[in-house]
C-alpha cells in the first residue's frame, strides 16, 4: 500500500519536488500537499522527541515512553494503511491526511511528557 505513495513521490520530476505542492489544483498536487503536510508534523514530532525521550530517561520513563512510542507507530500504520485500499488518484492524499493527524495527536501526546 505504501508502495503507491512511494512510486508517486518518486515518479515526479525534481523541480516539482523543490517547490510547495499546496495551492495546487490537480490531484497529483494535492496528493503532495498532504505529504508536506505530514513532513511539517513528522519534524514537530522529532523535535518534540529529542526533548522529552531524556527527560524521560531521567525520571526512568524512558523505556516505558519508547514502547508507547513503537506500539503508536505500528497502530498509526494499521490506521492510516486502510486509506490506502480505496484505490483512486485521491488514496495517497487521505493516506498522507491521516498520517497527519495521527502525527499531530501523537505530538500533542508527547507534550505530556515534559
Amino acid at each position: 500500500m505504501r508502495v503507491i505513495a512511494f512510486l508517486i513521490a518518486i515518479l515526479l520530476p525534481l523541480p516539482a519536488l523543490a517547490q510547495s505542492s499546496c495551492g495546487g489544483q490537480t490531484q497529483i498536487e494535492a496528493n503532495f500537499c498532504a505529504k508536506e503536510k505530514w513532513e511539517i508534523a513528522d519534524r514537530e514530532l522529532n523535535r518534540i522527541w529529542k526533548e522529552v525521550k531524556p527527560l524521560a530517561d531521567a525520571r526512568g520513563d524512558g523505556q516505558s515512553l519508547l514502547q508507547e512510542q513503537r506500539a503508536w507507530l505500528k497502530a498509526r500504520d494499521a490506521t492510516c494503511d486502510r486509506e490506502l485500499m480505496g484505490d483512486g488518484s485521491a488514496a495517497p492524499m487521505f493516506y498522507w491526511a491521516c498520517i497527519e493527524e495521527q502525527t499531530l495527536s501523537r505530538n500533542q501526546a508527547l507534550q505530556a511528557w515534559r
